[in-house]
């Protein structure tokens, strides 16, 4: 099993979503408003200062199905241009 944990700007959260859906994905947890810096994105904290949130979205899924995902956001990185996006793929030990 893997974790895809996928960051992205919170103004393409339509356009993340839809793609997901295209690609299959049924499951996922979604965290909303989450702050960070990141090199590419900059610093989104919410605030007048530096502007912005992030959406983090965590799915939970077999090897096979990760990779499809990797691709899709690999794809819609590429759609976007300068919109942040980033996927992280993890080792996932135990579901119970």
């Amino acid at each position: 099993m893997k974790m895809v944990m996928i960051a992205y700007n919170e103004a393409i959260d339509a356009e993340v979503m839809e793609v997901l859906e295209n690609c299959g994905v049924e499951n996922y947890t979604k965290i909303m408003s989450a702050f960070g810096k990141g090199i590419t994105s900059g610093i989104h904290l919410g605030n007048d200062i530096w502007p912005g949130k992030n959406n983090i979205l965590y799915v939970a899924c077999e090897e096979q199905e990760a990779q499809q995902i990797l691709a899709c956001v690999r794809e819609l990185r590429k759609n976007l241009g300068k919109e942040g996006i980033k996927a992280f793929l993890l080792p996932l030990e135990e579901v119970t």
